[in-house]
């Protein structure tokens, strides 16, 4: 969940169904634990890196105004770029819309094509994007996906994405925000079964400790994808489906 604009130090609210009283007492306890990785998630990146994605994109410079915040670094940016430049998808599913969809959808235009379908809990950020995309000529499908009620091992709740493609070659994810609970995105996995072989995850600020925690699981379960961590100030988590 991103967006051109500045944004706060904190994730903007979002409605989502009531959750029990321990799960709010240990994201807040965790967010202690962790708290020196999110302050990193307020950091966007180097300007000059930022103009060089930019230029290697062919965007103007001021495409992407403002980084930071929560927004996708140019760390995870680059990764996303150099792994559609990779695969050369067909279809790419981001689970937080905004600056990284900018990215995804010139991307995919300047490597042959592809359809990206991106999915955010935010009604107005899902229309700022779709516009900020218009903007530029480019398109996707972004979608509305409210948070909603789905008791799991890794937290209470999750998007509802209904009609999210049978077959992905890239997944992209940088949502749900860490306040909903710290091993929230780990609920990913269930998009991994449409995951073709060779397929790719990336998974943003991989350094967290939720997200460290996240990745130990998803070895242990998902055998059949090779999973390594790259540094950056915040960290990628790339899982390649083997074939």
């Amino acid at each position: 969940m991103t967006s051109q604009f500045r944004t706060g130090a904190l994730p903007r609210a979002a409605t989502i169904p009531a959750r029990p009283f321990w799960e709010k007492a240990f994201t807040f306890l965790w967010g202690a634990i962790q708290w020196p990785w999110l302050a990193r998630s307020l950091w966007g990146g180097r300007r000059k890196h930022k103009l060089a994605l930019l230029d290697r994109l062919e965007l103007p410079h001021d495409a992407l105004p403002h980084l930071g915040s929560w927004k996708a670094d140019t760390w995870f940016l680059w990764r996303i770029v150099e792994a559609i430049e990779r695969l050369r998808p067909q279809t790419v599913v981001e689970l937080g819309c905004g600056a990284s969809s900018l990215v995804i959808a010139r991307a995919l235009e300047r490597n042959g094509g592809g359809r990206l379908t991106s999915f955010d809990q935010h009604a107005q950020f899902v229309i700022e994007t779709g516009e900020w995309l218009a903007g530029h000529d480019l398109s996707a499908s972004i979608r509305h996906a409210p948070i909603v009620e789905d008791s799991s091992g890794w937290s209470h709740c999750w998007y509802e994405l209904s009609g999210a493609p049978a077959q992905i070659d890239l997944l992209v994810i940088d949502g749900p925000p860490w306040t909903l609970n710290p091993f929230i995105r780990g609920r990913a996995e269930i998009l991994f079964e449409r995951i073709a072989p060779g397929g790719m995850v990336l998974l943003d600020d991989a350094l967290r400790p939720g997200e460290r925690v996240i990745a130990a699981r998803w070895r242990r379960r998902w055998p059949d994808f090779r999973f390594r961590l790259f540094g950056g100030v915040k960290g990628t988590l790339v899982g390649e489906r083997l074939g």
